[in-house]
């Protein structure tokens, strides 16, 4: 955007496309501006205008928008507050008198939109929450604009194949704000309406509302189950040790899911890492396995007659899902770039907590399966009409006690930039210096006490090389024993952090650095709290 373009903007009147304000961290501001932008009330298919910088007269007040407030505004798209998710984009333009943030709100076909369970829209120059008539209007817009599969109508469906109780006792009340369901007396066909599972032309549900609450999704859509199959040997040729189908709909068979990944596929088994010590170690991480599953039935297209197949074999699981990328998704931008087949499923499942929508669910899963010693999963991307994933078996590649300060694991070899990878895996021995054997006890377990100090000591690093003592002083810390014990070793041993020297371990310039894997794991908890 030039700055003509910008003053142009700022002289039109604070209409229904445009709110100026000069307040930067009023977040419930920000993003109620968004969602009424979104929704578009009049129809008209113009952009919506929040402007960072500007005061209710149209002056410019002197704003310095710095990296801190764009990523701030711009993580608004993606946080999860305004669902389904808003299209906008986030620009900073530069004026003598001052820089402005301006927030481009594209219209939405999938209204209403919602900030917290709340529909704003714009009257004028003012932002309100709609009223009933005006949620009529908006999902009566989206019925007849959306072309996705889920939000056309089940004709042959009625609200009598739907389980009626529990979207009322399960599902609105996560939907929708408290107070606003509290005063909510509209017929049923009408609320539903307004969460794009009824089409009010047709007077039936839509394919998602079948999807998400149907008493028999099957008789509609024939593939809409999953199914298990235990194989022996690593293909589909090996005798079949187990088969279930998980049948009904997606509110009663995800729960069934989760536990059954918990209890009839993830395994685990001690493995001694020294002579006193233990280490239990897991066939495949349940959250990777969740989180994979939870976005196959995300995505998968429902108009197919297969069903999503979980098939596991000696050596990997394998996850084979109806319908390829879609929309914006290609192999060579996968999974940088995310598009939904099932906007509504997509909506109700993150309401439900099953998914996040934040686009980082791949880059998760990666991680886990590093940390469990599982070797990279293998995304099937080129597929027309499908989608596969399989995920290999945790190596039993664990080091223990005895295996050596700097040995290598399988799998496990590489270089960055002059020093060993980051998947090198250390153990305490009796290489340490003399001095230290008195104070330091065996590790290469990391214990939940000792991950807080791992974690404190990779954010303390950073991306600098130090010696022992340049650590301990940045970690304010004068025992060596202590930190030896419950710092340096364990971040080692896990592989969060290396030697700038592994071969020569009793160097005096010595020095470590922070590892890819500990860059990870840094970035992994960077959206929650590090040191829990």
């Amino acid at each position: 955007m030039t700055q003509q373009e910008l003053y142009d903007l700022i002289r039109l009147d604070e209409s229904y496309r445009i709110e100026r304000t000069v307040s930067t961290g009023d977040m419930d501001k920000f993003q109620e501006a968004i969602c009424a932008f979104a929704n578009d009330l009049p129809g008209h298919r113009k952009h919506g205008y929040l402007l960072i910088g500007v005061d209710d007269k149209g002056k410019i007040s002197g704003l310095k928008v710095d990296d801190a407030l764009m990523k701030r505004i711009s993580g608004i798209r993606s946080d999860g507050n305004i669902l389904p998710l808003p299209v906008m984009t986030t620009e900073k333009v530069e004026t003598p008198k001052g820089d402005v943030l301006v927030v481009d709100v594209t219209p939405s076909f999938e209204t209403p939109i919602r900030y917290r369970g709340r529909t704003f829209v714009r009257i004028g120059p003012r932002r309100d929450i709609a009223s009933r008539e005006e949620e009529r209007i908006l999902a009566e817009r989206c019925s007849a604009a959306l072309p996705t599969f889920d939000t056309r109508p089940c004709r042959e469906a009625t609200l009598d194949d739907l389980d009626l109780e529990v979207i009322q006792s399960q599902y609105l009340p996560k939907a929708i704000a408290p107070d606003v369901l509290a005063h909510d007396d509209r017929p049923i066909e009408e609320q539903l309406a307004a969460l794009h599972l009824y089409n009010p032309q047709w007077k039936c549900p839509t394919f998602a509302a079948v999807i998400m609450f149907g008493k028999n999704p099957r008789y509609f859509m024939p593939g809409a189950f999953v199914q298990f199959v235990r194989f022996t040997g690593k293909d589909t040729g090996g005798k079949i040790l187990n088969e279930r189908r998980f049948e009904g709909s997606l509110f009663s068979i995800l729960p069934r899911l989760e536990n059954f990944i918990q209890d009839g596929i993830i395994t685990k088994r001690p493995i001694p890492i020294s002579i006193l010590r233990e280490k239990d170690v897991y066939n495949y991480p349940y959250k990777a396995l969740r989180e994979l599953l939870m976005n196959a039935l995300m995505h998968r297209d429902y108009q197919a007659n297969t069903p999503t197949r979980l098939y596991q074999f000696d050596d990997h699981i394998e996850i084979l899902n109806p319908g390829g990328l879609y929309g914006e998704a290609r192999p060579e931008n996968f999974p940088n770039v995310n598009d939904y087949r099932n906007s509504v499923v997509a909506e109700m499942m993150k309401t439900l907590n099953y998914v996040n929508m934040f686009n980082h669910g791949i880059r998760d899963v990666k991680f886990l399966l590093a940390e469990n010693n599982n070797p990279a999963p293998e995304f099937k991307v080129d597929y027309i009409t499908a989608f596969a994933v399989e995920i290999p078996i945790a190596t039993d590649d664990v080091p223990t006690a005895s295996s050596g300060v700097g040995q290598k694991t399988r799998h496990e070899t590489g270089h960055e930039t002059g020093h060993e990878t980051d998947q090198i895996r250390f153990s305490v021995t009796g290489q340490q210096k003399e001095e230290d054997k008195n104070e330091v006890q065996e590790t290469g377990h990391v214990t939940d006490q000792e991950k807080k100090h791992v974690r404190r000591l990779i954010a303390e690093m950073g991306n600098e090389t130090m010696t022992r003592q340049e650590i301990m002083n940045k970690l304010k810390l004068k025992g060596r024993g202590n930190f030896l014990a419950n710092y340096l070793y364990p971040a080692i041993s896990a592989g969060y952090v290396a030697m700038r020297f592994p071969n020569s371990e009793k160097r005096r310039d010595q020095a470590y650095y922070v590892t890819r894997k500990g860059k990870e794991l840094y970035n992994f908890y960077g959206s929650f709290n590090f040191y829990e």
